[in-house]
């Protein structure tokens, strides 16, 4: 079973969303029968076995085991990743509005660390990761020199550690307004 499963198709999507379905998948982080998880949501093993072959034709719940019981065969299912994540890009539409072009690259950024970080697979060593986040005020004369610094600064990494040799890292900075906290003047909030 893996961590994490990006989430790309709509078909998957659909099977993972449907209410009934996310209980039966939620039921399946170790394997189970129809019966098993039927008997634990209060439904009918028929029932279950039918969002289990839709999960399952969606490929998001595999069959793991099979056992002989009397005349049948009972098979145990279990979900392929214990977490899935959606792609922000499945529901986005399109803009004409020219103010949303930087919006529209922050949101690129952010699922493409997302799809990055759902794929990173277990190492025997130590991940090699940070997770940098905070807060920078900035009065709007000064924004232009900050930018100007942030990005003088990645150059300086870009160009010290820009190699074609050793292990391959992405970087990613996202720069945007605080909309949260409201804005301080002469240390006073405004």
């Amino acid at each position: 079973m893996r961590d994490v499963v990006y989430v790309e198709s709509a078909e998957q999507a659909e099977a993972i969303l449907k209410p009934a379905r996310a209980a039966v998948l939620r039921e399946l982080t170790e394997p189970r029968t129809c019966s098993e998880v039927a008997e634990r949501l209060g439904q009918t093993p028929q029932r279950v076995y039918y969002h289990v072959k839709q999960l399952e034709a969606a490929g998001v719940v595999e069959r793991v085991a099979e056992r002989q019981v009397r005349n049948l065969v009972e098979a145990a299912y279990q979900a392929v990743a214990r977490k899935f994540w959606m792609s922000p890009g499945m529901i986005g539409l399109p803009s004409t509005d020219p103010d949303d072009e930087n919006l529209a690259r922050l949101l690129d950024l952010a699922e493409q660390i997302q799809r990055d970080v759902a794929q990173l697979r277990p190492r025997e060593d130590p991940l090699p990761s940070i997770g940098v986040h905070g807060e920078v005020r900035v009065k709007p004369e000064h924004r232009e020199a900050f930018l100007r610094d942030v990005q003088a600064m990645l150059q300086q990494l870009f160009t010290r550690y820009g190699g074609a040799e050793g292990e391959g890292f992405t970087l990613a900075l996202a720069c945007y307004p605080d909309t949260t906290t409201p804005a301080l003047k002469d240390g006073h909030r405004e």
